[in-house]
């Protein structure tokens, strides 16, 4: 336990002290000179709301975090909470015995690797209290240790696990060995419910909201507040915490960039946070990038979307219910759910309908619109040339309108994309693959697209706002060359209305494929 007398030693030049990155160790943190965002006050909100609590959110933000400052708490480290908003609302003459689990670490694919872990983990602890006992399973070692804990310190357990998912999620490329691995942590965690007499809190943290049916049917008492406002902004950065606790690594910086690229993470209510990890990178490097989704977009998100044919461009407005986004489990895996959970959508509004509350899905921010749209774009062309794609020769020639070139570079791009592929998935028949392919090359670039935006007269199927001006796609898939159909109904429906007020030149941009060859046969473009 750290001997510090003050907690947070004086910063450096400037105010400015060490970036944590990386760094999940509250002790480190709060002894080593490192800027930290005091989440105190929302654990004070969370302990006096009750007593066993589940968390769902993104990698990267914190979790882990929450869980050690948690234990540090409970424990009674008085030290390194000092100057902190619970310091003087906690009664730091009690100490609680923590029992912690970390999922974070180990490959869980293998047969019988979860058991072994968790009786790793458990015989740890064991050594460290000398509660050493015989017992025929390990849930049942579980309960024994949290009874001979409370025994031993008389004060009640707190439970903190880590990561509680990562042994299922691991292991959903081969499904048996994700369902052994979720019916053993289904009787592990029911054994927190049937030592409840002996445990003082408890907290789940973890990417995935699993059904309570399918793993937490044991431990039913759990409290979910991971689409509670009163707990949003409990891992990562809010405005306010930009603006005062990194004031001194703002300068040099644009704050409107910061806002587009980072932030957007809303989880009902009405703030919105930061993914920790990006802010952390920026200050470090000084510059904008895609820190967070680089760290590991898992392989199976991208499968699933493509396998279930959702079109990329109807991503950004998906409508979900609480049950649908909490439907994920290893024979269940909702598209809407996935991306939700694992930080590729967030909550933009809530809408109500009689009884039922609906959630308007949205990407959060500049970072995973551009970068998920990237990585969709070469899933959906696999096989086409990586040097065919349009990239940085697309925005150039969307900058100076040179519309003779955007035709010449879809034609090329459509036509470098196999036949094999073409044949191989029926998705690419319809119009919505087309859509998709378009829409994900233009928000691949950070463009702002706007899918299906609604008008007095129809829905437009995209609408680029870029350079001061409007573009408005309208595609067609058809069985012969139209004629110009594609265009001639931008007109007849009047999209361009919606977009006078602006004051900004109008295009207005028809483009039709042919079910047969599948390839680009006419873009038509006309300025209003």
């Amino acid at each position: 336990m750290p001997t510090a007398r003050d907690a947070t030693p004086p910063p450096g030049a400037g105010g400015r002290r060490k970036l944590p990155i990386g760094i999940q160790t509250f002790s480190e943190i709060r002894t080593g000179g490192y800027y930290y965002v005091d989440k105190t006050a929302e654990l004070w909100r969370l302990i006096n709301a009750g007593k066993h609590f589940f968390l769902s959110r993104p990698r990267r933000f914190g979790k882990s975090l929450l869980v050690d400052t948690l234990k540090q708490l409970f424990e009674g480290n008085r030290p390194l909470f000092k100057g902190l908003a619970i310091h003087d609302h906690w009664d730091w003459t009690v100490r609680h015995p923590v029992l912690q689990l970390d999922f974070s670490g180990g490959d869980f694919t293998a047969p019988d690797a979860l058991p072994a872990h968790v009786a790793d983990q458990l015989a740890a602890a064991e050594r460290r209290t000398g509660l050493a006992g015989a017992y025929a399973s390990i849930p049942g070692r579980f309960a024994g240790l949290i009874e001979a804990l409370h025994q031993q310190r008389g004060q009640r357990v707190v439970v903190l696990v880590d990561e509680y998912d990562k042994p299922i999620l691991d292991a959903l490329e081969t499904p048996g060995a994700a369902r052994a691995n979720r019916n053993f942590l289904r009787g592990l965690y029911g054994t927190v419910k049937s030592s409840d007499a002996h445990v003082r809190f408890t907290l789940l943290t973890g990417v995935s909201r699993f059904s309570k049916v399918s793993l937490f049917s044991g431990l039913n008492n759990l409290i979910d507040v991971t689409l509670d406002p009163r707990h949003a902004a409990l891992c990562g950065y809010t405005d306010a915490d930009l603006d005062t606790v990194f004031a001194p690594e703002l300068p040099g910086l644009d704050r409107d960039a910061i806002r587009d690229w980072y932030d957007g993470y809303r989880w009902v209510g009405t703030e919105t946070v930061y993914n920790p990890f990006d802010i952390l990178l920026l200050f470090d490097r000084r510059e904008f990038g895609a820190y967070w989704f680089e760290t590991g977009t898992p392989a199976f998100l991208i499968d699933t979307l493509v396998s279930r044919g959702v079109e990329t461009f109807a991503l950004d407005g998906l409508l979900g219910t609480d049950e649908l986004l909490s439907s994920f489990d290893v024979d269940d895996v909702a598209p809407e759910a996935l991306l939700f959970q694992t930080g590729y959508l967030t909550i933009r509004k809530v809408e109500r309908v009689d009884d039922t509350r609906y959630y308007r899905l949205g990407y959060p921010n500049r970072e995973v619109r551009q970068s998920l749209n990237q990585s969709l774009l070469r899933h959906l062309v696999r096989g086409a040339s990586r040097g065919a794609e349009p990239g940085p020769r697309l925005l150039a020639l969307l900058r100076v309108n040179d519309f003779a070139g955007l035709e010449e570079l879809f034609r090329a791009f459509f036509a470098g994309i196999p036949h094999q592929w073409h044949a191989s998935n029926d998705i690419a028949r319809y119009e919505g693959y087309y859509a998709s392919v378009f829409y994900a090359c233009l928000a691949a670039l950070g463009l702002d697209v706007r899918v299906e935006d609604s008008t007095s007269r129809g829905r437009l199927d995209l609408a680029v706002a870029f350079n001061d001006q409007m573009y408005l796609f309208e595609f067609k898939v058809v069985e012969r060359a139209a004629a110009g159909a594609a265009l001639a109904q931008l007109r007849d429906k009047r999209y361009a209305e919606k977009y006078r007020g602006l004051g900004a030149p109008i295009h207005l941009i028809g483009v039709e494929f042919s079910q047969a060859t599948r390839g680009l046969t006419a873009f038509d473009v006309a300025t209003d």
